[in-house]
């Protein structure tokens, strides 16, 4: 195989390997650097494709078209590696388009010029037949453009180089890589152009851009070389709401965001100079700088506290060391998050919370003294009640008629204060729950006995069904101040002469207690209002208008209590025809126990109240 067959036969496997980048940059055309790496590639595969052809053809006429083919890459390769130069770095950014209309405009002449070459020969003076025979058939004598063309692309190559210099110093790792091989990329061309300046026989410059081929696949590849620019990086780098410094493996201070600036403003003027020791810009933090010099490669967390004019800002520090693809650290991540508003809101609700403790102590100790001073003079009155009702054939008719109402009303507001401070001391957690064992007859027979003077002034019969053998486990003062509230309540709400009845059954472990009279029953708004879990209530259409104590609190304690029992409340009402309260208690009967699978109702005990 001569000199022409090997060459053609390498000229077309870097022509496809440029093909194959330009591909790749295509499916990420998103992004305009991968649109511009798409060009050069096609435009670097036209000048070895043309070359390829300069090389296997035979005469003058053949030669100048293969030519033809080559300028359609020559002029713009390197003007399209500056543009990507310019999109890597953000170099003019604001002025791209005036930019790209000036880096190729003499390219854009230079291609010109050589379609009408025959015409004033100012890049190609005469076409020389090669004596000896090789490659290439025809030598060239340049003209006064070729110069121009010449110097033009080897200063953008170098301004580009230069371009990239003050990056790579401020880049972290794998942007620094991937500015290498970018100009790896480029240099491979430089490199084998000049071998030509100095060689005059055989141009291997397009085999120099299959280089530039190999390289860019393996930064696409390697180093995502088209998924995120630099300047997308930087970006994103500011736009951290966290304050971020980065150090090299020496401790200075390579780059920086914007927020940082906010904790160390002397960021920023430091910068301008270059890399600098972190000893020098943060000397105001010697517990941070002592951490960053510490010979012990160790990720940490910590509150820092900066003064910065007359307010104390708060962060919490973290560095994070940074390797390399071993395990050899090349550097440090600081990143500061800004607590200063956290710490501000944690003081005030301190104060806040502290304000409200002081609050609600006052308002227990008001509510407590202002209950007991309610509570004794009414039991007072209670008492003074009695003694002139004991008596009352020294008393005049009239007063025989109000005493009676005044001793009603006196009770039931004697009720509604007791039940308050009952229910205070249930939501207060003052009530001690202590369930023992209870015989339920017992202690529904002395809840009677408390509220049958009440029941026999309104000429009520009370009847008790409660099996003797029932006992549950409960808190004797819970109980006892559930019954008297449900007691109380079907009392108050029965007409003179009604009937109430309590009974009870077991069934699978629990003891259902059920309070039932035939008196008014509860309208449908009022009901509405019990089946809600509220702290409490006022219904409207239960009692009276004046009259709902007992239903406000003591109906709300019931069903504390029966909670902290692990039990509940419920209700049936008709209008007109009474109402039916059930609440379960954990229970068993004593003797047989085959009989607590079966739901009875025994009548163990019945008595007239009137």
């Amino acid at each position: 195989m001569d000199t022409r067959q090997w060459m053609s036969v390498l000229l077309c496997l870097a022509t496809a390997l440029m093909l194959f980048v330009a591909c790749l940059s295509y499916l990420k055309r998103q992004q305009p650097m991968a649109r511009t790496m798409v060009w050069m590639m096609l435009t670097a595969s036209c000048y070895a494709m043309g070359y390829t052809l300069e090389i296997v053809s035979e005469s003058l006429r053949e030669v100048k078209l293969s030519y033809q083919l080559e300028y359609v890459g020559i002029p713009f390769v390197s003007a399209f590696w500056l543009l990507l130069v310019f999109q890597f770095t953000g170099f003019a950014a604001k002025r791209r388009r005036q930019v790209a209309i000036g880096i190729f405009l003499i390219p854009t002449v230079t291609f010109l010029l050589h379609l009408t070459n025959d015409w004033h020969h100012l890049l190609y003076r005469a076409f020389v037949p090669n004596a000896e025979g090789l490659v290439p058939v025809y030598n060239t004598i340049k003209g006064p453009w070729y110069a121009v063309h010449a110097i033009y692309n080897y200063t953008i190559l170098l301004f580009g180089i230069l371009l990239f210099l003050p990056m790579y110093l401020r880049a972290v790792p794998i942007v620094r890589k991937q500015i290498v091989a970018l100009i790896v990329g480029a240099a491979g061309p430089i490199l084998f152009n000049i071998a030509y300046m100095f060689n005059k026989e055989i141009d291997f410059t397009p085999l120099g851009f299959a280089l530039s081929g190999l390289v860019y696949a393996w930064g696409i590849f390697r180093f995502r070389l088209l998924r995120l620019t630099p300047l997308a990086y930087a970006k994103m780098f500011d736009t951290i709401r966290d304050g971020v410094i980065l150090l090299d493996y020496d401790n200075q201070i390579v780059s920086h965001n914007d927020a940082a600036t906010e904790a160390y403003p002397g960021l920023p003027h430091a910068a301008k100079e270059g890399p600098m020791p972190a000893r020098a810009l943060l000397a105001e933090s010697p517990e941070l700088l002592d951490r960053l010099t510490s010979p012990a490669h160790l990720d940490e967390r910590f509150p820092l506290a900066r003064a910065l004019g007359e307010r104390t800002r708060h962060y919490i520090c973290s560095i994070t060391h940074i390797y390399d693809a071993g395990t050899s650290p090349i550097g440090k991540m600081v990143m500061l998050s800004d607590v200063t508003a956290l710490r501000e809101n944690e003081e005030r609700l301190r104060e806040k919370s502290e304000q409200l403790t002081q609050l609600n102590a006052f308002k227990d100790k008001l509510f407590t003294v202002m209950a007991h001073d309610i509570r004794d003079p009414i039991a007072l009155l209670v008492s003074l009640t009695e003694i002139l009702e004991a008596e009352p054939a020294e008393q005049g008719q009239a007063k025989a008629e109000v005493l009676p109402e005044i001793k009603r009303q006196v009770r039931g507001t004697y009720q509604l204060v007791d039940n308050l401070l009952d229910w205070y001391r249930s939501q207060n957690g003052t009530i001690a729950f202590r369930p023992q064992a209870w015989n339920l007859q017992q202690v529904v027979r002395q809840a009677l006995s408390l509220a049958g003077a009440r029941a026999a002034a309104k000429h009520i019969r009370i009847a008790e069904r409660v099996d003797d053998r029932l006992t549950v486990n409960a808190d004797k003062e819970m109980l006892d101040l559930i019954f008297r509230n449900l007691l109380a309540n079907a009392i108050k709400y029965t007409d003179v002469g009604g009937q109430i009845a309590v009974g009870a059954s077991l069934r699978e472990g629990e003891v259902s207690v059920s309070v039932s009279d035939d008196g008014r029953g509860i309208d449908e708004e009022t009901a509405k209002l019990l089946r809600r879990d509220e702290m409490y209530f006022k219904e409207p259409g239960f009692a009276s208008a004046g009259d709902g104590g007992e239903m406000r609190f003591g109906l709300v304690l019931t069903r504390e209590f029966l909670r902290m029992h692990g039990g509940g409340l419920r209700f049936e009402s008709e209008a007109g025809r009474g109402t039916t309260f059930w609440f379960t208690l954990p229970g068993y009967a004593d003797g047989d126990a085959a009989t607590e699978k079966e739901e009875w109702a025994v009548s163990a005990y019945e008595s007239d109240a009137g």
